[in-house]
């Protein structure tokens, strides 16, 4: 429920501190007084439209503050969670309204956009009035409020669940059946592809392989002239090695004679014919290294000749080949197993379908069993609201073929103002007194099913008075048993029945030029004064008192 409201610099409105309790509370007051303002300021912390014209005149800006206390499984908490508000404690709504026009919107002190400031405040507060489109008439909500009249919301979220399973299987379907169309159009060129890409069989990171062998080939074609000649050069006929052995082998008899003066060259020598003969089975080595088929560099430059032209081809990477081998094989399986998986989603689809069908079958038969105990219900409460000629209608419309989330029903309500005439859409048929007493008597019996926790009612009792005055008063303390509801009133009956009473006044302020809009709370003499006020006028009579003192002693 609203447990504060904190209004700063609109229009007449300087500053304003307001602190509400559970049930019924009444605002009253002069005409002109401001109550209205203070509406229009309440309606625009719940996301109502903003005007650069509500700022008080002299100001850059104007503020509006309304704090909740909600349950924590509240849907408004909800969407505070799931716009990643901080949720915990007290559940507060702020409205920045700048004189250029402009507005700045917060939750909880973290700034939203006006949709989701709107979408709380619609989850928060009910503001009903004769002509105020705030109030709930909307059409789209009538067939949530007679499911929650006759405790419907299970059956009504299971029947949406059943429709979002269905639409899942025709999804399904509707794709199996697409990709089967296509594959069936591309049958001939899928075949030959697969085929092709078969045959192929290319390998991921084949074509970096062969490209690196085919690299070194070229190389050692490039090298290979030189290694031979220089292996020719110590192995062949003109190879210095015998002669240099026969030199080796006279300077070893030398130096058996004089190893001093021959020793060190036969030495030498003998550790150069070592190198010679390594540096022979060296390049031997690499000569036979560097041996190729030249027909593998053939098979090589024909495999990537292949695997490129492929590419470019079927314009993918080379790599990507095997995959797009795998895909068209794909195809091609669910194109000859297509059939059977097709019938299977066209079962799932009809079974998903026919289960929603029924449930909602179900669903649609508890509405229109429903639609009549609410009829009964609201009827019952329009004698006493001087309506007993009227008639509230609850339509259900039934169309089988309009399958939806919500079923197969549009709900909305009607009613007929007197007898003879033809029931239409309550907002169209009903005048502005007859539809706050329409809504009126719909909140009492609706109070705890399908309710915001906070109703506002806007001078509802306009145009009425005494007995029916009285019976609005009765359903107003009704209604608050169950929710909290803030009622603006002209009817001394609706006053006497608040559990708590504001006066709403024009003060001049210190400077003596403006004026501004003051709000007291009334205890018993001073609501007795007031309630004399409403049911005399300016001049307070002593009869007026006592009529008062009567109203007020009726109503405990």
């Amino acid at each position: 429920m609203l447990v504060r409201l904190s209004i700063r610099d609109i229009v007449l409105i300087d500053r304003l501190d307001l602190a509400v309790e559970p049930g019924l509370m009444v605002l009253t007051g002069e005409t002109g007084a401001g109550k209205s303002i203070l509406l229009d300021a309440f309606a625009l912390a719940l996301g109502g439209r903003g005007d650069g014209g509500l700022v008080r005149h002299g100001q850059p800006q104007g503020q509006v503050t309304a704090v909740f206390d909600l349950p924590a499984q509240h849907p408004a908490r909800r969407i505070a969670a799931d716009a990643d508000l901080d949720g915990e404690g007290d559940l507060i709504l702020r409205r920045v309204q700048l004189s250029d026009g402009r507005t700045r919107a917060f939750v909880n002190d973290q700034q939203v956009s006006i949709q989701i400031l709107r979408a709380i405040g619609q989850e928060v507060v009910e503001i009903h009035g004769q002509h105020d489109d705030r109030a709930l008439t909307d059409a789209g909500a009538h067939r949530s409020l007679l499911d929650a009249f006759g405790l419907l919301q299970g059956a009504a979220a299971e029947v949406a669940e059943l429709h979002r399973l269905w639409r899942t299987a025709e999804t399904s379907l509707a794709a199996q059946k697409a990709r089967i169309e296509k594959a069936r159009a591309d049958a001939d060129y899928l075949r030959h592809a697969a085929d092709e890409l078969t045959k192929l069989a290319p390998e991921e990171g084949e074509e970096t392989r062969l490209a690196e062998r085919r690299q070194q080939m070229m190389q050692a074609e490039k090298v290979v002239g030189e290694l031979q000649e220089v292996h020719d050069l110590l192995a062949g006929g003109n190879s210095p090695v015998p002669a240099l052995s026969s030199a080796q082998r006279r300077l070893d008899r030398r130096a058996e004679q004089a190893p001093h003066l021959a020793g060190g060259a036969a030495r030498a020598l003998d550790q150069a014919l070592i190198a010679i003969e390594e540096a022979r089975d060296a390049l031997e080595k690499a000569l036979r290294d560097a041996e190729f088929d030249p027909r593998e560099q053939e098979r090589i430059e024909e495999r990537l000749f292949a695997l490129r032209a492929a590419s470019r081809k079927h314009n993918v990477p080379v790599d990507g080949l095997a995959a797009l081998a795998g895909r068209f094989a794909a195809d091609l399986a669910a194109l000859d197993a297509g059939e059977g998986h097709l019938a299977a989603l066209e079962n799932a689809a009809a079974e998903a379908r026919s289960a929603y069908e029924a449930k909602a079958r179900a669903l649609s038969k508890s509405r229109h069993a429903t639609a009549a105990e609410l009829d009964k219900a609201v009827n019952a409460e329009l004698p006493p609201l001087k309506l007993e000629r009227a008639r509230f209608i609850t339509m259900v419309e039934t169309d089988p073929a309009r399958m939806s989330a919500e079923g197969i029903d549009t709900v909305s309500f009607h009613v007929q103002t007197n007898p003879g005439t033809k029931p239409g859409p309550m907002m169209k048929v009903a005048s502005g007194g007859e539809l706050s007493r329409f809504m009126l008597a719909l909140k009492v019996v609706l109070a705890d099913k399908g309710s915001a926790p906070t109703l506002v009612f806007d001078e509802i009792d306009t145009g009425v008075g005494g007995a029916v005055a009285d019976a609005i008063g009765q359903r107003l303390a009704r209604l608050a048993g169950k929710v909290q509801v803030l009622s603006v009133t002209h009817a001394p009956q609706v006053a006497a029945r608040a559990a708590r009473h504001f006066l709403i006044a024009k003060e001049d302020v210190a400077d003596g030029k403006s004026v501004a809009t003051r709000i007291a709370v009334l205890e018993t003499r001073a609501r007795r004064e007031e309630i004399a006020r409403m049911l005399s006028g300016a001049e307070i009579s002593e009869e007026a008192r006592a009529a008062a003192d009567r109203l007020l002693a009726g109503a405990a």
